[in-house]
């Protein structure tokens, strides 16, 4: 299976933490973020990436290369200009495999594979997403479900059963391209949109916690992660 990395944000909430440089070459106790993702997937069997980069992405592609190093076989998806989360993956789509599982680059997550992928080829639907039963607590929950299907999903509309979070990690059969307008800023939360309209997003759900770098509070939640050794 194929893991596309979502790269190529802009760390605007990050402010001096990452003024020249990506989300993902933060440093960490002397390894980068993106090594610590890197080296999970790797552990996971997931080595064929694909790292979709925009925003001082030359950093990204001077260090990490090809991946080697890493145990994994990395190619790149360049946007000269922002396309958001889902748009990212519409520019890199003639690199995709079909299906392939998506990333944020500055999420940290702790998943068993094996059964999400599992569980996702055993139902026919476009896409698979990871929830976390959050009830606010690690960031604004935003996510509803019954059964195995998100039946909203809202960073604004909230109601009493909205107490899950997407946990960052999804997986999409190729077609679900075709949602996504080309050459234009769409992101996955767009997409994830047109596919509840559609009866067409799995959810599963995941019981260990998420860390997030996109925030100087994340950042510091991570770093202790590392500090203590769980990683």
């Amino acid at each position: 299976m194929q893991a596309a990395i979502l790269a190529g944000g802009l760390a605007t909430r990050l402010g001096d933490l990452a003024k020249n440089l990506p989300k993902s070459m933060l440093s960490i106790r002397g390894k980068t973020f993106l090594e610590y993702q890197l080296d999970f997937l790797a552990r996971e069997g997931v080595v064929d990436i694909v790292l979709c980069i925009g925003h001082l992405g030359r950093q990204i592609w001077q260090y990490i290369g090809n991946g080697e190093r890493f145990g994994v076989n990395i190619q790149y998806s360049y946007e000269a200009t922002p396309l958001g989360t889902a748009g990212a993956l519409k520019n890199a789509g003639p690199l995709l495999d079909d299906p392939f599982i998506s990333l944020y680059g500055d999420s940290f997550v702790s998943l068993n594979f094996s059964q999400f992928l599992a569980s996702f080829y055993t139902h026919n639907k476009l896409g698979m997403m990871t929830v976390f039963k959050n009830h606010d607590k690690y960031d604004r929950s935003n996510t509803e479900i019954r059964g195995n299907l998100v039946t909203r999903y809202s960073k604004n509309v909230r109601t009493t059963n909205t107490i899950y979070i997407d946990y960052g990690v999804n997986a999409f059969k190729k077609d679900v391209l075709k949602l996504i307008p080309k050459n234009r800023f769409f992101s996955l939360e767009d997409l994830f949109i047109r596919l509840v309209e559609r009866e067409e997003l799995l959810a599963f759900e995941v019981k260990g916690r998420f860390f997030e770098i996109g925030s100087p509070s994340g950042f510091r939640e991570f770093e202790q992660y590392i500090a203590e050794g769980v990683e």
